[in-house]
């Protein structure tokens, strides 16, 4: 019996220790297409219901990390009932490779479509050799 109630025991502080710990924080992935060619790579990121101030493109080392929060706006004294999504974050995170230039990576949004465009680095894009008549 006493082997029971410190079993109990136990379950109770292990719930407990868990509702202590902070909930870990809900993303959406963004649906993203990518393309290359000769001059480098382009991203297209769905982040519908985000805007350019909810909005963060981040180079760290040789990752890129695009995250956005949505902004659901409700008229003052109501409340939803019920969401199909209860996620407002999004976060996508890419390893870009060492023949791309990070220094000049250049960014549009527009109708909810983020546009990256990540350019190869100068001595790795294709070039044209002349040829002369000796």
């Amino acid at each position: 019996m006493s082997e029971n109630k410190e079993i109990k025991a136990q379950d109770r502080q292990e719930i407990q220790a868990q509702s202590a710990q902070p909930e870990t924080e809900v993303f959406l992935r963004p649906a993203v297409d990518i393309y290359e060619d000769a001059q480098g790579i382009t991203l297209n990121a769905d982040l519908p219901g985000v805007s350019r101030d909810r909005l963060s493109v981040q180079v760290e080392g040789n990752t890129l990390t695009i995250e956005g929060q949505t902004a659901i706006d409700m008229p003052e004294g109501m409340e939803a009932l019920y969401a199909d999504v209860n996620a407002t974050r999004f976060r996508r995170t890419f390893t870009l490779s060492n023949e791309l230039e990070t220094d000049n990576i250049s960014a549009e949004m527009k109708d909810g479509v983020l546009l990256l465009k990540i350019p190869k680095r100068a001595e790795l894009q294709p070039r044209k050799i002349e040829i002369t008549s000796g």
